[in-house]
């Protein structure tokens, strides 16, 4: 027999006791999904192959079933691109294979992504008949390389984000000292050696020091008259806006002593095969170039660009504090693609900062699937190392810089450091140690 003061409590509040089951129906769905996922192993799907997918799928190791799919079959340590483009490092140093730094507890497809239907957990893979279901994704593509719409460019300007751009560009640089003839006025010898370089930031820094520093040794080596011409082209009204003062003047000095030309305030209005169209002071100037080489800038990635969900005016993903997408808790971004709020503003859209990010993002899915509180971090710079040609480089620590050929050995202790995996940073250090890391001259074509 029911309790007449029960009895009333069920009668008068059916819409309440509604509510409070759904509610418990609901609680006790999400922890039975939580606990399906557990013990069936989550299925984690990471996009990207770099700083940012990479060391989340380390750091992930024994979290759950994880595929990491990438559309290269190496990781690429970028910030040393400069390095394998002068013959300072090999290729297996910076960028080893995938499937030899991860184990046999994580899946690696090669492979492109062509779409994320978020709301059905399922990412379709170019090739493949079938697509890929995940209960965790974590969204790290890497950006691209933005041409910003200049006639020309995209067609004719030389990238310079992947081992093949630096292997293009250093037969280009070979090629035009192939042309060049023993007896050459100097004059000539500069004319057939101009290269443009667009974009003074760090990278355009990075890069025209090596390059001028590779050609004035293969200019000497063949015993040839004059010099190279190498220009770094930027639009603001000074190079490297992003950088502190520290570094700044040991930047500027390097660029004088490699003869490199700054034209800032200048925009690029058109690239040919042969040439380049600059504007500055409202007057254009037409160049013949052996080469242009463009590192203005990148912009999201086309598959982030597709996707229906929060983003800011630059296109970035929108993400909580904790790296998940607004909306799609299961989902988290980082790297390129994503803005997150608690970043010191000069480490945005850098390699140092995806790393960063990843050991915060693997935590975080693993507290999502155990059902734990997820963290948040501010994010600061560890210090920075910009290399200034083939002997020298600056190092900005705990407030100090340091330069000169000193600077560069630190810079390469540096990175070691922030390679993957113990075994290989064991491996490549080695390789520094022992057999040195002196560049590699230009030789000719066949040589």
């Amino acid at each position: 027999m029911i309790h007449p003061l029960t009895q009333v409590v069920l009668t008068s509040s059916p819409v309440r006791l509604s509510t409070l089951s759904d509610k418990i129906c609901r609680s006790k769905s999400k922890r039975q999904n939580r606990q399906l996922m557990t013990a069936s192993k989550a299925r984690i799907l990471i996009i990207g192959g770099g700083f940012g997918g990479l060391f989340t799928a380390l750091d992930l190791d024994g979290a759950g079933e994880i595929t990491l799919i990438n559309d290269e079959d190496h990781f690429l340590f970028k910030p040393m691109l400069y390095e394998y483009l002068s013959g300072e490092v090999e290729a297996w140093h910076i960028a080893p294979d995938c499937k030899e730094l991860l184990d046999d507890k994580v899946r690696f497809l090669k492979g492109t992504v062509t779409n994320i239907d978020l709301d059905a957990r399922a990412v379709t893979v170019a090739g493949r008949a079938e697509s890929l279901s995940y209960d965790v994704l974590v969204v790290a593509p890497g950006a691209v390389t933005n041409y910003a719409g200049v006639e020309g460019a995209e067609q004719f300007a030389l990238p310079f984000r992947a081992l093949n751009d630096a292997n293009n560009l250093r037969r280009r640089m070979t090629a035009a000292l192939d042309h060049v003839q023993p007896d050459a006025a100097p004059q000539d010898t500069r004319s057939a050696l101009t290269f443009a370089v667009v974009g003074g930031g760090a990278s355009g820094v990075e890069l025209s020091t090596k390059m001028a520093d590779l050609l004035r040794d293969a200019v000497k080596r063949r015993a040839l008259k004059g010099e190279p011409r190498v220009l770094i082209i930027e639009m603001a009204d000074r190079l490297v806006p992003g950088m502190g003062e520290e570094l700044r003047k040991f930047v500027e000095a390097a660029l004088h002593e490699s003869r490199i030309e700054v034209h800032t305030q200048t925009r690029v209005v058109r690239v040919t095969d042969q040439a380049i169209t600059l504007e500055h002071n409202q007057q254009h100037t037409d160049l013949e170039t052996a080469a242009v080489v463009w590192v203005a800038g990148v912009r999201v990635n086309p598959l982030v660009e597709s996707l229906k969900i929060e983003k800011d005016r630059r296109g970035l993903i929108l993400v909580e504090r904790t790296l998940q997408l607004r909306g799609y808790p299961n989902v988290f971004a980082l790297g390129d693609v994503a803005f997150y709020p608690d970043v010191v503003p000069t480490l945005a859209g850098t390699a140092q900062l995806a790393n960063q990010e990843s050991g915060l993002c693997a935590r975080n899915v693993r507290a999502f699937i155990e059902g734990k509180e997820l963290k948040t971090k501010h994010f600061v710079e560890l210090g920075e190392a910009v290399s200034l040609g083939t002997e020298h480089a600056a190092v900005l620590s705990a407030g100090k810089v340091i330069s000169g050929p000193l600077a560069r050995q630190a810079r390469f202790a540096m990175y070691t450091a922030r390679l993957p995996t113990w075994h290989h940073r064991l491996r490549v250090g080695a390789s520094w140690f022992f057999e040195g890391t002196q560049p590699r001259p230009l030789q000719p074509l066949g040589f």
